[in-house]
């Protein structure tokens, strides 16, 4: 079995549907990363952002918990999407989450932090 790690943060909120065994959640996590030097001879980064799809329980959690700008700490498989639409075959990915560790904060949870005294 290949396991798959991912670390990035929240592009936008997590969007549930669903609740309990039906709950399904769908995030993007963006990272940077070395990309190689330019001609002078500085690092070059490029944005990697990849959208995931959670189940039940760990779906509520991200959905509850995170907020834009979170940092989360995945593992995942990756399913093939392949199916027909208007008589044309379509290929693609699912990346879906078995695993998800919370990272650090982002901007957004640390002002509300700041503003509870947390």
């Amino acid at each position: 079995m290949q396991v798959n790690m991912f670390t990035g943060n929240l592009a936008k909120a997590p969007v549930l549907t669903g609740n309990g065994e039906r709950a399904v959640c769908k995030f993007t996590l963006i990272s940077n990363e070395y990309a190689g030097k330019d001609e002078s001879g500085a690092s070059r980064e490029r944005s990697v952002s990849i959208q995931f799809t959670a189940f039940r329980g760990k779906a509520e959690a991200i959905a509850k918990n995170a907020m834009k700008g979170d940092q989360l700490i995945v593992t995942y498989r990756i399913e093939n999407n392949h199916y027909q639409k208007d008589g044309e075959d379509v290929y693609g990915y699912n990346f879906v989450l078995d695993d998800f560790t919370f990272g650090a904060p982002g901007k957004e949870k640390r002002e509300q932090f700041s503003r509870t005294g947390a």
